[in-house]
């Protein structure tokens, strides 16, 4: 019965860094170029992030050269900011945009850049499944134009765009 159990652990913890099937993670990914500060134009809702708005991911690399990981975003219910601590490490080659990260201890989950603007302005991201998905920005707002863009890439990798959030952002 152990046996069993550990093979299913394994199972889900390699499944949760996995890409979804039909997606591919952008090659010559430059980590250096894609730190710092991006802005969630939108995203599917999921409980970790539900009520927020403003919300910001801040990567910078760590002494050990993973990538720290703050999320952040304003919960209007609590009236407070709420902030995610993280850390991500790549899952294979690191000019592959498929990184895994963590916000709790050893458990890793994917994140998959699958389209990326070549002066990283604008990232789409999927966890390990097509439940997961983001649009992120290095402003606050997309023109219309580009959010149109987006969405049909998005809906073309096989994302529900109605299901989307667009969370408010200050200027």
């Amino acid at each position: 019965m152990k046996r069993y159990f550990l093979l299913f652990a394994l199972f889900i913890l390699t499944a949760c860094t996995s890409i979804p099937k039909g997606l591919q993670a952008v090659d010559n990914f430059d980590s250096q170029l894609y730190l710092g500060t991006w802005y969630e134009v939108a995203r599917l809702d999921h409980s970790f992030e539900r009520g927020l708005s403003n919300v910001s991911a801040q990567y910078s690399f760590n002494e050990d050269g993973s990538i720290n990981v703050i999320n952040r975003g304003w919960d209007q219910e609590e009236q407070q900011w709420s902030e995610a601590i993280g850390k991500a490490k790549f899952v294979n080659d690191s000019d592959i945009g498929h990184l895994k990260v963590s916000f709790f201890g050893p458990f890793y989950s994917s994140y998959v850049v699958f389209y990326l603007e070549s002066d990283y302005s604008t990232a789409l991201v999927s966890g390990y499944s097509r439940d997961y998905f983001w649009i992120l920005s290095r402003s606050p707002q997309l023109p219309d134009y580009k959010l149109n863009k987006y969405l049909r890439i998005a809906e073309q990798a096989g994302f529900d765009s109605s299901k989307l959030i667009f969370p408010f952002q200050a200027q």
